[in-house]
């Protein structure tokens, strides 16, 4: 099995209601997603198959359904609950999820952006 093989999906843009303070969670803010998806590619490319790999768009949902979904305090809990979707909708074997907040309220200047990644296995030794 080819174990480095993996579909990967970068920069998907959501409006979320996550954060721990309050204007967080009453104004919502943009949140930016990438994720990779571990599992053997070669069945859907040896066949042109979309039901031998994983449909981008089922992805896309997924992702959709819970950063637009519930609040939660902490962009850990959103990385947590997306890998856990994904595992379990999906099929692969682990994921890597990374859920950038680029406006994060942090006291003091960030050039750059807030991030958390997270990589999570599937718990099933068939998959």
């Amino acid at each position: 099995m080819a174990r480095d093989d993996r579909i990967l999906l970068s920069g998907l843009t959501f409006f979320g209601y996550h954060g721990a303070n309050p204007e967080e969670r009453r104004l919502g803010q943009r949140f930016v997603v990438d994720v990779a998806l571990s599992l053997d590619l070669r069945p859907a490319g040896l066949t042109d198959d979309l039901t031998r790999t994983i449909n981008y768009s089922d992805v896309y949902q997924t992702i959709q359904r819970v950063v637009e979904g519930p609040p939660c305090n902490l962009i850990e809990a959103v990385a947590e609950r997306i890998a856990e979707a994904l595992l379990l909708q999906t099929g692969a074997m682990a994921v890597q999820v990374r859920v950038t907040k680029p406006w994060a309220p942090v006291k003091g200047m960030v050039a750059g952006e807030v991030a958390v990644e997270i990589h999570r296995a599937s718990p099933s030794p068939d998959r």
